[in-house]
């Protein structure tokens, strides 16, 4: 073979070398795949602890304040890592964006989230878990609340790699609760706020799925199952949206605009409805002019539904980066504070360099490790489309409100997944209704064997498991592991 022959080859290979590394979804895939995204991350980690003590210099307990900076730094990465893949995973599953669209927006609107709206007043120590007034010294504080910022990072890093979507707040509660109960006993553990807690481990995913599977039927019995199915959507797809406009008005409005300015629940709904109505009367001329020409089929209706699941899943990643970079930042702020103050039984401010470090910090581990768990909740535990991935997303907003209105603790890693989890299920059922049925018209159908209905089984079981498994232990097991690191960093800090 000659010269002349082996060199379009070699350009070839050259432009698709070059193809793979300008795509930031290639990009992230390489760093998830290999020690590169360890060491990168481990970067970010020296970089914000080397940053931390130029900024403090020589003042007192600095040394204190870099390590909690560091492992501030560690739990948002894994926060980045697992928690806001269960904003962009349904939408990325629904094939709305590409993984490198969806990592450019969740890292915009999660640092535009933490930064603007994030870093309200946080309670004493993790919203009530346990009484600052047990903790003898500030230093066994300080020991404290270190042990819980690190416990909760390891055990979220080691959910990431098992692949389990864990919640990080959860995660956090379990830590403080851990290394309080080290330090002051079990009395030192507000037991009614804890129990609120568990309570929310079955709530939050059951509301979620609930009421994903009841708009699923919704679309599914007013649009799909019609016989004109584009007239349909041009009725139920803008009243869809207002429905999605101002449960995010009433969502934004409750969970993430505190900073802002503080709105009580019956006026964020008020809110909520004007926006509902107004989007509600926009959105009829924009369907009905993007619905000219469309085929009489499902496949038509997803392209009516990829923009409102592309603006809800920003919404939601704005929302999250509000109220979860606390999880990251929250016991060091309090850190903070009691070194450089010795006041360690006051509410605790998150100062703004703090903040910093949580949102570039969820960003970077976003970028980094994100893609796993985004291509897990999006594509392994059931297949979605934008349908399915909408309702999951409304779901997110509308059981936030209802908990706030109930006064219920919820997750939003919990709600995200039990709305996978209830459109699946719900799935399953209208397809086995929907088979009885057909059965039930003609005699002569079929029947279907106990392995073909293994076979159909459109949620994957094991993910399941492995899912609830980690969801049950992760407060025990992060309040374990706190409690053994309070131990050995009380000893090195006092």
């Amino acid at each position: 073979m000659s010269q002349n022959d082996l060199e379009p080859r070699h350009l070839e290979t050259l432009d698709r070398d070059l193809d793979r590394l300008s795509s930031l979804e290639q990009a992230t895939a390489y760093v998830g795949r290999s020690n590169v995204g360890l060491g990168l991350a481990f970067m970010f980690i020296l970089i914000v602890a080397a940053a931390t003590g130029l900024m403090l210099g020589s003042a007192d307990n600095t040394f204190i304040i870099v390590i909690a900076a560091a492992f501030g730094a560690y739990m948002a990465l894994n926060i980045g890592a697992n928690d806001v893949a269960n904003n962009m995973g349904p939408a990325v599953g629904a094939n709305a964006m590409s993984m490198g669209f969806a990592i450019v927006v969740a890292a915009i609107f999660e640092s535009a989230g933490a930064l603007i709206a994030g870093g309200d007043v946080v309670s004493t120590i993790a919203k009530g878990i346990i009484s600052p007034d047990t903790m003898a010294t500030s230093s066994m504080f300080i020991a404290a609340m270190l042990a819980a910022l690190l416990a909760s990072a390891l055990w979220v890093n080691l959910a990431t790699w098992i692949g389990a979507p864990v919640s990080t707040t959860h995660a956090v509660v379990g830590g403080v609760m851990g290394a309080g109960i080290a330090a002051a006993g079990f009395a030192a553990v507000n037991w009614s706020k804890m129990s609120a807690i568990a309570a929310s481990w079955v709530i939050s995913p059951l509301l979620g799925g609930l009421i994903a599977a009841g708009f699923l039927w919704l679309i599914k019995s007013r649009i799909i199952y019609r016989e004109d199915k584009i007239a349909a959507a041009r009725t139920w797809v803008p009243i869809l949206v207002g429905i999605m406009a101002g449960a995010f008005a009433s969502y934004l409005a409750v969970k993430g605009l505190k900073k802002l300015i503080k709105i009580d629940l019956s006026h964020s709904l008020m809110i909520g409805l004007v926006v509902a109505l107004l989007v509600w009367m926009l959105m009829i001329p924009v369907i009905r002019k993007q619905s000219k020409g469309l085929e009489n089929r499902n496949k038509s209706l997803k392209v009516l539904f990829s923009i409102p699941l592309i603006v809800s899943a920003a919404l939601l990643s704005f929302a999250h980066g509000a109220n979860d970079v606390a999880n990251a930042v929250g016991p060091l702020a309090a850190i903070v504070q009691a070194s450089t103050s010795g006041d360690f039984t006051h509410a605790v401010s998150i100062p703004f360099w703090v903040m910093i470090i949580g949102a570039f910090g969820i960003s970077f581990g976003l970028f980094l490790f994100g893609p796993k768990l985004i291509r897990m909740v999006g594509s392994q535990i059931t297949k979605l489309n934008p349908m399915r991935a909408y309702c999951v997303a409304l779901s997110a907003a509308i059981t936030v409100i209802v908990a706030s209105w109930l006064g219920l603790p919820v997750s939003s890693t919990h709600i995200a997944i039990g709305g996978v989890f209830g459109v699946g299920f719900f799935r399953e059922w209208d397809t086995e209704r929907r088979m009885r049925k057909t059965k039930a018209v003609k005699a002569d159908a079929p029947n279907v064997g106990p392995e073909e209905r293994r076979r159909r089984k459109l949620v994957r079981r094991s993910h399941f498991l492995t899912i609830i498994a980690a969801w049950v232990i992760t407060v025990p097991a992060a309040a374990t592991l706190s409690g053994v690191l309070f131990v050995l960093i009380n000893r090195m800090v006092g």
